[in-house]
């Protein structure tokens, strides 16, 4: 394995929850639903426990959380540009809510493949590194695919809402529970039947 490029995914890792706090606390603001602005307080708490977990990810492999590298940067500037789309998109209501879904459908994207990364990783080393990536990931892994899949079932029927056709509010997996891709699939299919 590439140790620099495990090290640049832990780094990106932490960058990701971080952003994803400032990303949360945005989104939170934006949300007209009163359902959605509690599930998305609910994954902004649950988000900055993940970045206490990336610390001590990085604390057990030696590596300072302030180095930086140009990936962090990168995550950085994506997480700060979706704070600004969001903001710029407050000013109307309905924009602001479905900006607010989409950007927290995109980061959520990159931190759903981290932490899968993560799970290939920690099943190829050895030792305290192993156990501490595996403790990592048992912890954060369901959260992150209930973030990811139920805030994609919300932008599909915010939309769907925006649009004056029926939607599911709330949306399917959430009352689903979903937490994989396959249940968020199942629960889509499901969805006339909940109208």
């Amino acid at each position: 394995m590439e140790r620099a490029q495990l090290e640049e995914l832990l780094y990106q890792s932490l960058e990701t929850e971080r952003g994803g706090v400032k990303i949360y606390e945005e989104a939170v603001q934006c949300a007209q639903n009163d359902d959605l602005k509690k599930e998305w307080g609910e994954y902004l708490e649950q988000t900055r426990n993940h970045e206490v977990i990336m610390l001590r990810v990085l604390d057990a492999f030696g590596l300072s959380p302030e180095n930086e590298t140009p990936g962090r940067q990168i995550i950085r500037t994506k997480a700060q540009t979706l704070v600004d789309a969001m903001d710029a998109a407050k000013a109307d209501p309905v924009a602001g809510q479905l900006v607010a879904a989409e950007c927290v459908v995109e980061a959520e994207s990159k931190d759903h493949m981290n932490w899968e990364l993560i799970g290939e990783v920690a099943g190829r080393l050895s030792g305290d590194e192993r156990k501490t990536l595996e403790e990592a990931h048992s912890e954060v892994e369901e959260e992150e695919d209930e973030h990811l899949y139920h805030t994609m079932g919300w932008a599909r029927e915010l939309w769907l809402e925006s649009l004056g056709l029926p939607a599911v509010l709330p949306p399917p997996e959430e009352k689903k529970h979903t937490k994989s891709a396959i249940g968020a699939e199942r629960a889509k299919q499901v969805r006339e039947e909940m109208l």
